[in-house]
């Protein structure tokens, strides 16, 4: 027969022809794939299935040609992408009732609208709570990548003034190049329009300009954006909402704190006393664990809000712990922490690090398990699992960004149990993006103490004749230097320029390779002042301070990372060079880098699709509109499946099956459940007795039928003719989402909706079998879509 190209729907129908003609055992159908990936021709095999001891086989005229079970057998296949998509966190995190849903959902809704009053400091529009990040087409440079809502990608030329075509008088126009012409706006219309096309890693070129005359192509880059960000909001509701049904009791007002507050020798800047503010009320207003960070330059007074917190815990008698990703900055929040602690003899303060010996390390752990230590100071080996906390209130994290995937993790593990308290000069991107969202709760300290100054940035070649310049200025009037480099084997090197020039000067060189109590040392000197320059690697982290060291000298700057040492792209560093502007510079991170995933460090793809500025704008809209896109599950019992096959094991199969009748029970109470049971039901059927004979398939295709019909909220899927229907209770908005997410090109065009009901049309009517099937198909690419749905 020869070669014919097919849609995925034909299939279907055209499947029961070949049943029906025992002559045909083969046939090679060309059809464009529904999945991603969008494979090569598929050879459909047409055959009998035949149950033998210990499995299935298949009789084929073509013997020879396997086909493996996760590629083309259906059940395998969804069951594998149900894996990928829901994986275990669905089925650990516990489901809300639909009154609590409705409580927390307007708790999250409250959320996020102070998280939009914290994107301060960056021009913005507001209109009915969306947050919009259009470009004013004025700060455009030539060459510039924008982004037309309407249109797609194009290349800024320029602006310039032209006529109308109805009329007289000249207007200026925004020209824009796109891949197959120019076209002009009038700037009124432009700046309505336009957004930068910022990408979240290099390089900011996309990939190809749009087509003014094929707008169909950019649509379908907007929408695949749009579900993209669907299920990142899906994702925030559902951990936030998880988080949210934790407990604690609410701390006791500390009597004691204003005598502590006392000892701060400075006047607090409204930034810090808001800071004060909130986090006072997240440990003694609110019953649900704190998950606050704080934003705000070295020496603007993160630590002190972090005391008051360590303060009030330690004061309810439980333990703090205060993480830092090195020992140099664990070792100066110790030495800050046993000093303001000094006048509390009751409160113990400790430091686990890598300076101590293998039995003051265990002292020290039996001290912790025991309760003896009220306040734990270290870096990442605090979260090993020999730590172990006899009554762990809260978790201080300084400069969350330094730690690696892992200890994320585990930091993250602790934020259903205890309060976390998190300090950053330039938060991680995806710590920033959880905040501006409001998901989680932050404060900014952005207004500098009244003594402090702006920080001059010069950037120039390298000269060892204006390094010593700049290092003779500082010692002139009695400071200290950093000179930094991104690697260990050239700090010898410097300190062999350095030490002619300024032989009276006392110059020590610090790196992680050196042994503990030297590093210990060196760095001891330097914060007395006895050292005067200090060459070093980035051991220095972005969070230590050194009140006397007023210049710092990098060398070989571009090899640097932005959370390292401030900087990643010389331009943002230049351009937030103000005091106070961490975390400005963070938002920039944000659109050189990307934000991630919340659940892991992986990029986000899909802002490359639309760019950074129109993806947050998506963003904030569908935070906006959360409830419009909730689907309401319903009981797996009150789904019909109203199609008239009801399949007859055999004797042979039956007589193989250690208890069928318990087997069949247990499919039926695993299909019950939820989706993943069900999914692990039938992994252990074919683990244990191999691939199910033709009729356990039909009656397991029903139960997954029924089953995700449920979670979608679907209850009743009928045939009248060539006409299937699905009764549900999923409102329109939530029906055109499941669209847009679909894979399948031809169900999305296929499937309409109408009054409470989902309704297609096939070409041909179908036999029974086959019928389930195509009903099988259709809906595990509508349960594909869950996702983006809030489900409660």
């Amino acid at each position: 027969m020869a070669a014919t190209n097919f849609s995925l729907l034909q299939i279907s129908d055209f499947c029961f022809k070949l049943s029906s003609n025992p002559q045909i055992s083969t046939i090679s159908i060309n059809f464009k794939c529904p999945c991603r990936h969008q494979c090569r021709k598929v050879r459909l095999l047409v055959c009998n299935a035949v149950y033998t001891e210990g499995g299935s086989r298949t009789k084929s005229s073509l013997g020879k040609e396997k086909v493996s079970d996760s590629e083309f057998e259906p059940i395998s296949a969804l069951n594998e992408r149900i894996r990928r998509d829901h994986g275990t966190r669905d089925a650990a995190k516990p489901g809300l009732d639909s009154k609590e849903a409705e409580k927390y959902i307007q708790l999250v809704k409250q959320q996020q609208q102070r998280g939009l009053e914290k994107l301060k400091g960056r021009s913005k529009e507001e209109s009915g709570g969306v947050i919009s990040y259009r470009v004013d087409p004025y700060t455009l440079k030539s060459g510039d990548y924008v982004v037309h809502k309407k249109v797609g990608i194009g290349r800024f030329v320029g602006i310039k003034f032209d006529l109308p075509k109805d009329g007289t008088e000249p207007i200026e126009y925004v020209f824009i190049e796109y891949g197959d012409g120019m076209a002009k706006l009038p700037v009124k219309q432009a700046s309505r329009m336009l957004y930068r096309y910022n990408l979240p890693n290099e390089p900011k070129k996309p990939r190809t300009l749009s087509k003014i005359n094929d707008k169909s192509a950019w649509e379908k880059r907007r929408t695949k954006g749009k579900v993209a960000v669907q299920k990142m909001v899906v994702d925030l509701m559902e951990l936030y909402l998880h988080r949210l049904k934790q407990k604690r009791p609410p701390y006791p007002k500390c009597l004691a704190m204003a005598e502590f507050t006392t000892q701060f020798l400075y006047e607090p800047t409204p930034d810090q006393k808001q800071a004060f503010i909130d986090v006072e009320k997240d440990l003694t207003e609110r019953e649900t664990p704190m998950d606050r960070l704080i934003c705000g330059d070295v020496g603007f007074g993160k630590t002190e809000v972090a005391l008051r917190a360590v303060f009030c815990v330690v004061s309810a008698g439980k333990q703090a712990m205060i993480l830092a990703p090195t020992i140099v900055l664990a070792k100066q929040h110790f030495d800050v922490i046993s000093q303001r602690f000094s006048m509390y003899p009751n409160i113990k303060v400790g430091l686990l690090s890598r300076f101590q010996t293998k039995g003051e390390k265990e002292e020290y752990l039996r001290q912790i398990k025991k309760g003896e230590l009220d306040i734990i100071v270290g870096t990442h080996s605090l979260l090993g699992n020999r730590v172990v906390y006899n009554n762990l209130g809260l978790l201080v994290v300084d400069e969350e960004q330094r730690f690696g995937v892992k200890q994320k993790e585990k930091i993250a593990s602790f934020k259903t149990s205890v309060d976390v308290l998190t300090l950053s000069a330039t938060p991680i991107p995806r710590t920033l993006y959880l905040a501006l969202t409001g998901f989680r709760d932050a404060s900014l300290i952005s207004t500098p103490p009244p003594e402090r100054v702006p920080i001059k940035t010069q950037l120039s070649a390298f000269s060892k004749e204006n390094v010593v310049s700049a290092i003779k200025y500082e010692l002139d009037r009695g400071g200290q230097v950093f000179y930094v480099l991104p690697r260990i084997k050239g700090l010898e090197e410097v300190m062999g320029f350095l030490e002619p020039s300024f032989p009276d000067v006392e110059i020590a060189i610090a790196h992680g390779k050196q042994y503990s109590k030297q590093l210990e040392e060196t760095m001891e000197n330097f914060s007395l002042g006895k050292t005067k320059i200090l060459i070093c690697t980035n051991i220095v982290e972005s969070g230590l301070d050194i009140q006397n060291a007023n210049t710092i000298i990098i060398q070989d700057v571009q090899q640097f990372g932005l959370a390292q040492l401030y900087q990643e792209r010389l331009s943002a560093l230049e351009e937030c060079r103000e005091l106070g502007q961490g975390f400005q510079l963070a938002e920039r991170d944000m659109g050189i880098r990307g934000f991630g995933n919340i659940f892991g460090e992986q990029q986000t793809g899909d802002v490359g699709n639309v760019g950074i500025d129109l993806f947050f704008e998506m963003l904030f809209e569908s935070l906006s509109k959360v409830e419009e896109h909730r689907i309401k599950s319903i009981p797996f019992q009150e789904v019909q499946l109203d199609i008239n096959i009801n399949p007859h094991l055999s004797s042979e199969y039956i007589n193989y099956l250690e208890n069928p009748m318990e087997l069949i029970n247990d499919a039926e109470k695993a299909a019950e459940k939820d989706i993943l049971s069900l999914v692990q039901f039938t992994e252990d059927l074919r683990r244990q007795y191999g691939k199910e004979p033709n009729s356990m398939e039909i009656l397991l295709k029903k139960l997954y039928v029924k089953r995700m019909a449920a979670d979608l909220g679907i209850n009743r899927i009928y045939v009248i003719g060539r006409m299937v229907g699905m009764e549900t209770n999923m409102t329109k908005n939530v029906f055109r989402m499941i669209k847009d997410s679909m894979a399948s090109d031809v169900l999305r065009s296929s499937l309409i909706y109408d009054d409470g009901q989902i309704k297609t049309e096939l070409l041909l009517e179908l036999p029974r079998e086959q019928l389930l099937n195509w009903i099988f198909q259709c809906i595990g690419e509508l349960h594909a879509s869950l996702p983006a749905l809030i489900k409660y």
